[in-house]
């Protein structure tokens, strides 16, 4: 363990999460935004489903750990609501279940300890015709739809209702700007740096105005140490 000791924010999830730290991405800008006063932990797993992820649950967020994450941020959905494969070995969860999963994910993160928050984002939209154009024909026996993406997208926010966690619909964020379809993606169904930037948005809308002691906005965050060096001011003949 690194000292001093920050907050741990951490991100859970599939595709949309491991690649949150590409330039642009929303990890990244999190982790800038962060710097000197929480530690941004990626736990991304691409093309990962909420059934997967309840099976490694324990392991990533082990209930006896001695530091518990303050922020959990967690997305699982998207491959979710992949239509079946024809064999049976697809990511599709039926949507029962994946509420079911979510519950549980939701429980065990809420039972770390009484300091650890949540935040659930819901599945993006997807560009259906940018997906083809980019895949061919990869996902044919398994399609990705908008309006699925919508649905599972619901019934997650009507979740978080039910057990008092904090929700993030991106699949209508997103879709409020015009060009969403091109802008906002980079291949269909991962982020964009404009999609990333809708994402960081709406968290930091949330973190801003939760009622949490203590606060994990970023502005009311203490950075660690003095802000600024001694040693700026030296100059060059210093």
């Amino acid at each position: 363990m690194v000292g001093p000791g920050r907050p741990q924010f951490v991100l859970f999830g599939s595709s949309i999460v491991q690649i949150s730290y590409q330039i642009g991405g929303w990890g990244a800008i999190l982790a800038d935004l962060y710097a000197r006063k929480a530690d941004i932990v990626l736990r991304g797993y691409s093309g990962w489903n909420s059934r997967l992820a309840l099976q490694v649950l324990d392991q990533v967020f082990p209930k006896d750990a001695a530091i518990q994450p303050s922020l959990v941020i967690v997305y699982f959905g998207g491959n979710d609501s992949m239509k079946p494969h024809p064999s049976g070995l697809g990511a599709h969860v039926p949507l029962p279940e994946y509420v079911e999963n979510m519950k549980k994910i939701a429980v065990h993160l809420k039972c770390l300890s009484e300091k650890t928050r949540l935040i659930f984002l819901s599945s993006p939209p997807v560009n259906e015709a940018k997906i083809r154009e980019y895949f061919g024909n990869a996902f044919d026996d398994q399609a990705r739809t908008n309006e699925l993406c919508g649905i599972y997208s619901e019934a997650l926010v009507e979740l978080c209702g039910l057990l008092d966690v904090k929700v993030i619909n991106l699949w209508t964020a997103i879709q409020q700007r015009d060009d969403w379809e091109t802008a906002c993606l980079q291949d269909g169904i991962h982020l964009s740096s404009e999609g990333s930037k809708i994402v960081v948005k709406e968290i930091l809308k949330v973190l801003k105005e939760a009622v949490w002691e203590p606060s994990l906005y970023w502005m009311s965050m203490p950075a660690e140490f003095s802000e600024d060096s001694p040693h700026y001011t030296v100059g060059r003949n210093g």
